[in-house]
């Protein structure tokens, strides 16, 4: 892979780690805060088909990242997939636009697991007001930043630690739901719950909560260069952590509606500790919201070290600020990126929730999710000599469904949040221009081709040519 001159991250994440990493992600705030807002959406019981349709464009979407995560293992993932395939044609177009996107993207991901810490907490805060639960989840922001502020190896043991926290939180919960478990209660359908126009209206807005909860299954390729082994590792990791993860979170979400009926339930605030307290009184209702916070932090913690290392890449790039390529001078992490998209984080916990996922998910779908499909097909085309340590499965048939999935669950976040991500991108279309234009860069110069990945010399790494 291409190594840049000076400092160089350390590869301290194993197998064990990038999975952990990559569940604590997904299995964070996402379950605890989404389960009555799926039942409103789509009217009933009939949320599982919401959660399983979920599940299985997040493990067809896994395969593209696993090929592109073995194959290019860079700090920033999508970054550097979009960076390599899109250079032919747009110069550095498509990163640029990903980073402009990521810089309110993943902030605005991280500060719903603290949004979601802070809802749990209201169990012993009963009386805390809106604006003291917003300044809770700024400081719990603050927390994440100073936790991560220390060398990669202490962060993948603390991340460990903090999944051990997830796993037995979840596994509390199925056994709580699954003692009391009424079949009856859980599918009780209400009329025309399956009526054509309604349920598929019903089913993308679900689809897009569900993905959402599944987000961060690529974590662990988002450290490309902190990983061991990276062209085994990031694979199995992240098909791994969707295959874990979804098992515990249809076991998980199926139980809580079988224990509660779904009229109340898609009322509740902390669903989680509602169960449990049904089944096990207040004893077990204080340890697992307690629990739930732990797995909210541990979601905020994941999330966060890897969104630190995207503007990271880029400013190694030259396609960002100089100074988020910085590395911190003892502990050897990008210190600038991490304070910068901390401090983004906090911004977003002031939002409403709902509105946050929307416009989330709006924003990253289209430049992330679609446009790395269409890069890895780029890729295959451009770069067939590329060295894949795992390529996708049944090639094109998933990115082909993965695509029409992610393209549903566009349309299904309303037109809010895609005027919202319309308008973002354009003014990211006018500062790429802006940027283009003062760097003599592609349309305003030569484009330069770096074959990262390809051919690498034993002194730079890459091999580049003009066009």
């Amino acid at each position: 892979m291409a190594q840049r001159e000076g400092q160089r991250l350390e590869r301290g994440i194993g197998l064990f780690q990038a999975t952990a990493t990559n569940m604590s992600q997904m299995m964070g705030a996402g379950p605890f805060i989404t389960i009555p807002i799926i039942l409103q959406e789509m009217g009933g019981p009939q949320a599982v088909f919401g959660w399983m349709t979920g599940a299985i464009l997040a493990a067809l979407d896994g395969l593209v990242w696993s090929e592109l995560g073995s194959a290019m293992p860079g700090e920033g993932g999508t970054y550097v997939y979009l960076r390599e395939a899109f250079q032919y044609r747009s110069g550095k177009l498509m990163p640029f636009l990903f980073i402009w996107s990521t810089i309110i993207v993943t902030p605005l991901i991280m500060s719903t697991g603290a949004i979601g810490l802070t809802q749990y907490l209201g169990y012993f805060f009963p009386h805390m007001t809106g604006l003291e639960s917003k300044l809770v989840a700024v400081f719990i922001t603050i927390i994440t930043i100073a936790l991560l502020w220390r060398r990669i190896h202490s962060v993948a043991k603390l991340t460990t630690v903090l999944w051990i926290g997830v796993i037995l939180t979840v596994v509390m919960v199925i056994i709580a739901a699954s003692t009391h478990f009424n079949a009856h209660v859980a599918f009780s359908f209400p009329p025309n719950a399956f009526a054509p126009s309604k349920f598929l209206l019903g089913l993308g807005s679900g689809m897009l909560l569900s993905i959402y909860d599944y987000l961060g299954y690529y974590t662990a390729s988002y450290l490309g260069d902190e990983v061991s082994n990276p062209g085994k590792t990031i694979p199995r990791a992240i098909l791994m952590a969707i295959l874990f993860v979804a098992i515990i979170d249809l076991s998980m979400n199926i139980g809580i509606i079988g224990n509660i009926p779904w009229q109340t339930a898609m009322k509740s605030t902390d669903i989680g500790t509602q169960l449990v307290q049904s089944v096990w009184g207040r004893p077990g209702a204080i340890m697992i919201t307690l629990l739930i916070i732990w797995t909210c932090f541990a979601s905020v913690y994941a999330g966060l070290l890897g969104a630190s290392r995207l503007p990271y890449n880029a400013a190694r790039d030259g396609l960002f600020f100089k100074s988020f390529a910085k590395l911190h001078p003892k502990l050897n992490f990008p210190h600038v990126s991490l304070l910068v998209m901390g401090t983004i984080m906090a911004i977003c916990c002031f939002f409403n929730l709902t509105t946050i996922i929307n416009a989330l998910m709006a924003m990253a779908i289209v430049i992330q999710f679609m446009g790395q499909i269409v890069a890895l097909t780029v890729l295959r085309k451009r770069q067939p000599n590329l060295k894949r340590p795992f390529r996708q499965w049944l090639y094109p048939v998933p990115s082909m469904l993965a695509f029409i999935g992610w393209a549903y669950v566009f349309y299904s976040a309303g037109w809010a949040a895609i005027r919202l991500a319309i308008i973002w991108t354009a003014f990211g279309i006018i500062a790429f221009l802006i940027w283009a234009y003062r760097k003599k860069e592609w349309p305003f110069g030569e484009k330069v081709i770096q074959e990262v990945y390809v051919t690498p010399s034993a002194k730079t790494g890459k091999h580049e040519f003009i066009d």
